[in-house]
């Protein structure tokens, strides 16, 4: 298979051509943007939307810098990209932090969905609230509760007004469910199952009637009582019915070359019919970034993406600095943005990275 790709940073520009045993360009494919959150938070809910002051980055829940129990978080911020500034705003309105939320934008509205909270005594609970915040009032509304609480789901936005969760992890395992919300009418129904093995933590995005699911962490059976996590080199696509939202022809296709990995950032790109992904950890981990195995996650500076014209994956270069535990990637006219994550010490950070893909 080769892999084609030309990243655009700032005024430079790292291109890699020829096929997949060459190695990457070298030069860093973003840069560290000149703003950052008020705290560091990871595992946070991200969304770009039209704000007061113009295009606006939006953090919703996620982990503190103290990685326990103690350190999930409701907090909510706002990052005005004109003038590169980043304020705390209301709250998302539930009891306890929320970790492995996830939040996108449809016509003007973020919606803010699930999650899981943690217990001092280790229980994790998945929550079925679902929020629109308009940010223009900077007000939150209750909406239907998910059928299935799910959280580590992928979320996908369709046509202005349907929302997609696909598998994700339900208290006690993981569930194959594709539910489809819409927003219009506040209500919910099942799409087409999907058909590779229930994950968390996997990535995934939509471009015109196409998705992409790779990735994620599957069950792989009790060891002494306790379930045993591994991860899962496999990738999906997933082609909708145009005339209608709830079918989806699914078939899978070859997994992307250098691993798996956990808790990658990625969008669907409709203008290029691109799916990309950034990031991510090598290994499954606890919310803490220490792996299920006890060894730390590392974060990888890897950009890549899947061509749905071409039908295979293209390598796009490489971050800045290595990232992962993300919920999301957002893009702003040519720039994209990753906000908040892990580093290489499995540090929370504040930082936003970006990145910009050249025709």
């Amino acid at each position: 298979m080769n892999f084609y790709g030309k990243v655009l940073i700032g005024l430079g520009m790292a291109a890699a051509l020829g096929a997949c045993e060459q190695e990457l360009v070298e030069q860093p494919v973003s840069t560290v943007a000149e703003f950052e959150l008020p705290i560091s938070i990871s595992n946070n809910a991200v969304a770009l939307a039209e704000g007061p002051d113009g295009p606006t980055l939006y953090s919703f829940n996620g982990l503190k810098s103290g990685k326990t129990w103690e350190d999930t978080s409701n907090a909510a911020f706002a990052c005005i990209i004109s003038i590169k500034a980043c304020e705390e705003i209301t709250p998302v309105p539930v009891s306890e932090g929320r970790l492995a939320s996830a939040a996108v934008t449809v016509a003007g509205k973020v919606y803010i969905f699930g999650g899981y909270t943690a217990a001092e005594n280790g229980d994790e609970v998945s929550t079925p609230e679902v929020f629109a915040f308009d940010p223009k009032s900077n007000d939150y509304k209750r909406l239907a509760d998910m059928p299935t609480p799910v959280d580590d789901m992928v979320v996908l936005p369709y046509r202005e007004r349907y929302i997609y969760l696909v598998s994700g992890w339900h208290d006690e395992g993981n569930v194959a469910l594709v539910q489809l919300y819409d927003t219009q009418f506040d209500t919910w129904s099942m799409a087409t199952e999907f058909p590779g093995k229930p994950v968390f933590g996997h990535a995934g995005g939509l471009a015109n009637n196409s998705m992409i699911i790779t990735d994620g962490v599957a069950v792989a059976g009790l060891v002494n009582g306790r379930r045993k996590f591994a991860a899962t080199p496999f990738a999906w696509r997933g082609d909708i019915d145009p005339g209608d939202p709830a079918k989806i022809t699914w078939r899978a296709i070859e997994a992307h070359p250098g691993g798996p990995r956990y808790r990658m950032a990625a969008m669907g790109d409709n203008d290029r019919g691109l799916i990309l992904f950034a990031g991510g950890g090598d290994n499954p981990y606890n919310y803490d970034g220490i792996g299920y195995d006890t060894v730390p996650a590392k974060p990888t500076d890897r950009v890549f993406g899947y061509d749905l014209k071409a039908d295979q994956w293209t390598e796009l270069g490489k971050l800045a600095e290595p990232s992962m535990d993300h919920r999301g990637l957002v893009k702003s006219g040519d720039d994209h943005y990753i906000v908040g994550g892990m580093d290489g010490d499995q540090a929370v950070t504040a930082r936003i990275m970006k990145f910009r893909i050249d025709d």
